[in-house]
């Protein structure tokens, strides 16, 4: 993948260098289990739940929800500056550059509708409206991180991603705000893989890829297998025609072959195998980076904790002897 971003540069936003590298990952021998481990936990997410995989996965509704969980989490009621207003979300979707300011717009007024999010006067300010998630948007963000983070507890165990693991709500709390000045990295992370990019920008795409992925790895004669896509759509709630374009599009761009009879068997290329393990390494190796810059908020939170605790009872004491 090159250099996504400068090690330097790295190292200064986490305060020392990565613990894991890319290639460790990549290179890992355990990373096709992982894989398939992934791609099940990913489908848990949304497989009960047709009318999410049509709200929250296309690319620009998936960063909407997304960076309003992250910029609520990093808000502090004392910088005007940090608070999750329409006008710092866009800002921060300009950095992936795939929505435009109107359609940010229409997201946010859909999100609303459906009672994931919030748009409501600062207490601070009444004349400013801020963003906010819902329980039930917070808690769907808590089972996204865990699918995403399993693939690492599997081949890092050592590491204990255990707050993660058990979708602690004040870990990701501190994990989303860790995240902030990590964002041009995923949109850098996200660009170096256009293949995703082709799913990501249809809706229900990169579950329907997912399935399909997860398909040909339960095949006999995997990774040449060629599976029936005509389910796909009842599972998904999007339409076969639509699953159908979409497979066309890919497999113009050389990442499937078509079979059978109007196209309704699927060959997984190498192109897309790879693209796509790719794509989870990638993430995994931002979620490491994410996940150490959280574990280092929270230290600092537990001994500013202690510091104010010991401070208060030194007070008490020389007050008793005043």
């Amino acid at each position: 993948m090159g250099n996504i971003l400068d090690d330097v540069e790295i190292a200064r936003l986490l305060g020392g260098a990565p613990r894991l590298s890319l290639d460790q990952i990549i290179n890992h021998p355990r990373l096709p289990q992982a894989h398939r481990t992934y791609l099940d936990r990913f489908l848990d997410v949304y497989g009960g739940d047709p009318f999410l995989v049509r709200l929250l996965i296309e690319s620009g509704r998936f960063l909407v929800y997304h960076l309003i969980v992250v910029l609520e989490a990093a808000a502090d009621p004392e910088r005007r500056e940090t608070w999750p207003t329409v006008g710092l979300l866009k800002e921060k979707m300009a950095i992936f550059g795939l929505a435009s300011g109107r359609h940010i717009d229409h997201l946010i007024g859909r999100l609303r509708a459906v009672g994931l999010i919030d748009l409501r006067p600062a207490e601070r300010d009444r004349r400013v409206r801020i963003l906010s998630a819902g329980e039930k948007l917070r808690a769907h963000d808590r089972d996204w991180l865990f699918a995403h983070y399993t693939p690492l507890a599997m081949l890092y165990p050592h590491h204990d991603y255990s707050p993660i693991m058990r979708r602690d709500p004040e870990f990701q709390k501190l994990h989303r705000s860790a995240c902030i000045p990590f964002i041009p990295l995923g949109a850098k992370m996200l660009a170096l893989v256009p293949e995703t990019l082709l799913f990501f920008n249809h809706a229900a795409g990169v579950m329907v890829i997912a399935a399909l992925l997860r398909a040909a790895l339960d095949a006999p004669d995997h990774p040449h297998a060629a599976v029936p896509y005509a389910d796909i759509g009842d599972r998904f709630s999007v339409s076969r025609t639509h699953v159908r374009q979409m497979l066309v599009a890919a497999e113009e761009a050389g990442l499937v072959k078509l079979h059978a009879r109007g196209g309704r068997q699927v060959e997984i290329l190498p192109r897309l195998w790879a693209s796509n393990m790719k794509g989870m390494a990638g993430g995994m190796y931002v979620h490491d980076i994410v996940y150490v810059a959280a574990l280092r908020a929270a230290k600092e939170q537990t001994e500013a904790g202690f510091g104010a605790a010991h401070e208060e009872r030194v007070g008490l004491v020389a007050n008793r002897h005043a």
